[in-house]
């Protein structure tokens, strides 16, 4: 049974190989739809991704300035000629037998990325490079045989290498979480992860405290979410210590992760590069780029999160808010724009109010909708000024913006039609005020109002929002009360 004692005497390293599938219209060296989510099995397919004898592939120039881009994102160098290379290994869902790669001369070269953690600190993991190679196909086991769907097949991805420099679970999720807002807000992969645009392989080694050299690493494949990366490296890693403090060795292999076990298991020891038999293709002509045609691409790149975190920050949004908005391009953007229009203010309340609707919708509440586009910036700074001027309490403008972003209605007419909108009539919140000051309940919070105590006052305002249904104005409330009173 392992103990803390036993789990504090090593160290855990990873790093992570991150394939992403390329939000192309076509795929890597052909002109079959590259999108084969819900399609029936083989339907997105062409002589090409069969793999037929003869048929030549044709480079897709869209992958380039994906790839161009996800280079901006990492922080990484392009390089001027890249070149593909085959992978040889054999299996059904590999009809040419090769996989195409580049494994000499890769498009992406180094790069940086960033990654927050939950303390506010910042994980800074070194990219070695990325390289542009094309997908398999999928097999579904079917008990004792096996059926081959090549939809897959041809896709085109890239495939970035980490270097090992994470030390924990938590950092390796927070690594997959940021790469997954870099490719997504860059424009270079569709990121839907339950169809596989973006699949981790975590490599995980471990070796005791103070040890010069790495351990023997166990390569857990084809992870798809960011939860699954965390709890596989920290099963792989209590995994390791035991097999080790039972004077048992570690060997080097690929494991699958088990979801509903919770667990990973052996799939095969791990191949090195010689047994793939690496070549150049000779079929694929290189790829030469100038910085002219690399700058043109990256200047198309929108505002990545780093942006919106250094400005925010600025501006005084805390890091909860940050967080909720960089969930979602869409209210990252708009947020961006209404900072813009109107002040930091305005836009930390909205702001805000997103940071509640997501905390909602985790809770298994959907409050908010994704897609904010029909909805007019001018209405979220409308909604927030209206609870700046007293016409909307706090609690009226958080149920206002659910709303608005459900219906698209203008803020205004959402609170008329709800029966929101605050009173500010002084004379009618008067007669409020003196139905409360007079209630024989209130007599002795007057008192002690009147003797200094005035926390009490929070009860006599309440009193008045209970009588006037919500609609004061509490601000105007408590003015009054003290005329009265004091």
């Amino acid at each position: 049974m392992l103990n803390d004692e036993m789990l504090k005497k090593y160290d855990m390293t990873i790093g992570i190989e991150c394939h992403v599938q390329l939000a192309t219209d076509t795929k890597l060296f052909s002109g079959a739809d590259n999108d084969a989510r819900d399609k029936a099995p083989n339907t997105v397919v062409n002589p090409i991704d069969f793999g037929l004898p003869g048929m030549l592939p044709v480079l897709n120039h869209q992958v380039i300035n994906l790839a161009i881009k996800a280079g901006k994102a990492l922080g990484s160098e392009i390089a001027h000629i890249s070149r593909f290379d085959r992978k040889h290994y054999f299996y059904p869902d590999l009809p040419k037998g090769y996989q195409t790669t580049q494994m000499y001369h890769p498009i992406i070269i180094g790069g940086l990325v960033e990654a927050p953690l939950e303390d506010g600190s910042f994980v800074k993991v070194r990219i070695h490079h990325a390289h542009i190679e094309e997908d398999a196909g999928k097999l579904t086991h079917n008990g004792e045989y096996s059926l081959v769907d090549l939809n897959r097949a041809g896709t085109p991805l890239i495939e970035i290498v980490s270097e090992p420099d994470m030390h924990s679970a938590a950092e390796a999720k927070a690594y997959a979480t940021e790469l997954y807002r870099l490719m997504t807000y860059a424009g270079v992969t569709r990121g839907d992860l339950y169809h596989g645009n973006m699949r981790f392989d975590v490599n995980i080694s471990i070796a005791p405290k103070g040890a010069t050299e790495l351990g023997k690493r166990a390569e857990v494949k084809n992870l798809n979410s960011f939860k699954s990366v965390e709890r596989a490296a920290e099963y792989e890693y209590r995994r390791q210590v035991e097999l080790l403090e039972k004077g048992e060795r570690i060997v080097q292999e690929t494991r699958g992760w088990d979801d509903a076990k919770q667990k990973t298991s052996s799939q095969r020891s791990k191949e090195d590069a010689q047994d793939y038999r690496y070549m150049p293709d000779a079929d694929i002509p290189p790829i030469v780029l100038n910085d002219a045609e690399i700058t043109r691409v990256q200047a198309t790149v929108p505002n990545l999160p780093s942006y919106y975190r250094q400005v925010w920050t600025e501006a005084g949004f805390n890091k909860d808010i940050i967080d909720a908005l960089l969930l979602s391009q869409t209210s990252a953007e708009l947020v961006e724009r209404i900072r813009g229009k109107s002040n930091s203010t305005v836009a930390k309340k909205v702001g805000f109010w997103f940071l509640k609707a997501v905390t909602q919708a985790l809770d298994g509440d959907n409050a908010v909708q994704t897609n904010l586009q029909p909805i007019p910036d001018e209405y979220f700074i409308d909604l927030a000024t209206m609870v700046q001027d007293g016409k909307l309490n706090s609690n009226a403008g958080d149920a206002v913006f659910l709303e608005m972003t459900k219906t698209s209605e203008a803020p205004v007419t959402i609170a008329e039609r709800l029966n929101l909108l605050q009173v500010s009539d002084e004379g009618a919140i008067a007669d409020v005020v003196d139905e409360v000051l007079a209630d024989p309940a209130s007599q002795q919070a007057v008192a002690d109002l009147k003797a200094g105590n005035d926390k009490v006052i929070g009860y006599l305002v309440g009193q008045v929002m209970k009588r006037s249904q919500g609609k004061a104005n509490p601000g105007l409330a408590q003015e009054l009360i003290r005329k009265k009173v004091i």
